[in-house]
């Protein structure tokens, strides 16, 4: 007879899953890794004094087969005496609706569903069947994404619900290989039914699954699975270290936003320093963008890693929050506390630098970007293009003199290849650039006070490159 009983057992006993007498809700979506779950939580219910409630949600993404799993699902709760709650949802059209992946939209009705259904049974606790196939194959998809350490780490054997934190997820399969659910379900006679679109090299998660850990375990580490989990649990380690100590720090600093779980101090010397700049920058880096992270997290903007290290890098300069409907800045003062502004539709970055361009090479920095410039002859140069970071113009027309300054109210601009001149405003709608973003951006006003570049945009007509040009303008630029 299987083991898988009792290694599930015990490992609910040994994480602290679930207590005896409790009520649980059961994710269930047909497929063999929830359906053997639910048949061995039902196996081990009796002795444990377990009530449970299986929850479905169909999907409607694959017409006939999706109503076919929720058949097999209702028959198999029936058969097996557990009350069943089902759900439909349209998660195409929400995926439109909200701008959404096909995947992160399910996730986010399921979890919502499932915390929903849990709140009405007033169940505390919704058990999944996400298993070490999974973890493995979520490594990578994070790390191909460029995840961090917290992300690298994996799922957890419990969690908050992202939807409700007072509803606990538990996983008590996680550390379990799909080969030994198939074992089971085949020896025990579980039903299941296969979700086609698995197959299908249409997801990153399914050319990951079929392509490239295949690649990896024939060529490269036949222990794979066993490799990355231990990595995993390495990172994950790591990175919630880093998370304690930056709850302590922010706590010893009195952000009303911190958590504290360990009053103890992992990091007195930057404790004591008091709360200046020095005590900030002082801290290891892996806790300074944890700090940051949780900070931005707890005001609702997503910590991404670009905005962390802008921040990080350099304290009172405001950083435009991407994505924002209203202009939004974040900013770090000394202390390493990080506050939101919000601009008034109408209100400008004001200042201005001016600079020389009389020598043959040079930079400047504003408005958190680092410029870079070298004047040569453009005959004797290669042929000039543009690119992501950086562009060429013709250095006599630009003038020895320019100002770099933000976008100010009546700006015009003449697109390259552009008839005539237009509204700075009208040009970025055109580009479709964020409202929160505009008034970030660089704009380089040459001696005339003519507009020359725009960053990250199209060059000025007037200033390009031509056949006439005797001298050119290389100008590189990097943002902070």
């Amino acid at each position: 007879m299987s083991a898988l009983p009792d290694q599930v057992n015990q490992r609910i006993r040994t994480h602290q899953l679930l207590g005896e007498g409790q009520r649980i809700l059961v994710a269930v979506s047909g497929g063999v890794d929830s359906m053997v779950l639910l048949h061995v939580l039902h196996d081990l219910a009796p002795s444990q004094g377990w009530q449970l409630v299986v929850a479905h949600l169909n999907h409607q993404l694959r017409g006939r087969s999706s109503d076919a799993d929720e058949r097999l699902v209702r028959r198999t709760a029936a058969g097996l005496k557990v009350p069943l709650v089902a759900g439909k949802v349209a998660v195409k059209a929400f995926a439109r609706a909200r701008r959404l992946s096909l995947e992160m939209a399910a996730r986010e009705l399921r979890h919502s569903f499932l915390a929903r259904v849990a709140r009405k049974r007033r169940i505390p606790v919704v058990v999944l069947a996400h298993h070490a196939d999974d973890q493995v194959e979520l490594f990578f998809l994070r790390l191909l994404r460029g995840g961090g350490g917290a992300g690298l780490s994996g799922m957890k054997w419990r969690t908050p619900s992202p939807s409700d934190p007072e509803i606990a997820l538990v996983r008590p399969l996680l550390d379990l290989p799909k080969a030994a659910l198939v074992a089971y379900a085949a020896e025990c006679d579980v039903p299941y039914r296969e979700d086609a679109s698995n197959a299908t090299l249409d997801f990153r998660r399914n050319r990951i699954r079929h392509e490239l850990l295949p690649l990896l375990r024939r060529k490269y580490q036949p222990a794979l699975d066993k490799t990355i989990l231990r990595v995993m649990d390495i990172v994950g380690a790591d990175a919630d270290f880093a998370a304690q100590a930056a709850r302590e720090w922010l706590g010893s600093r009195g952000n009303p936003k911190s958590e504290i779980r360990n009053p103890k101090c992992v990091l007195r010397r930057a404790r004591h320093q008091g709360p200046s700049g020095a005590a900030f920058d002082g801290l290891p880096l892996a806790v300074q963008r944890r700090c940051l992270q949780l900070q931005l997290l707890s005001q609702g903007i997503a910590p991404e890693y670009g905005l962390v290290e802008r921040l990080r890098a350099k304290a009172d300069r405001p950083v435009a929050i991407s994505g924002a409907s209203a202009l939004r800045y974040a900013v770090r003062d000394g202390s390493g506390r990080v506050r939101l502004q919000v601009a008034r539709p109408d209100e400008f970055i004001a200042g201005s630098m001016e600079v020389n361009l009389g020598g043959r090479t040079g930079e400047a920095e504003f408005g958190g970007v680092r410029v870079r410039w070298r004047i040569g002859s453009h005959k004797a140069a290669r042929p000039a293009g543009g690119g992501a970071d950086h562009e060429s113009f013709d250095a006599d027309k630009v003038g020895r003199r320019v100002r770099l300054r933000h976008w100010q109210p009546g700006d015009r601009f003449h697109p390259i290849g552009m008839g005539c001149p237009v509204k700075l405003q009208d040009f970025f709608t055109n580009q479709k650039v964020p409202r929160g973003r505009r008034r970030q951006l660089i704009v380089a006003e040459a001696e005339d006070g003519q507009a020359f570049w725009v960053e990250g945009l199209r060059i000025s007509e007037r200033f390009k490159l031509t056949g006439r040009t005797i001298r050119r303008l290389q100008w590189r630029w990097k943002r902070l």
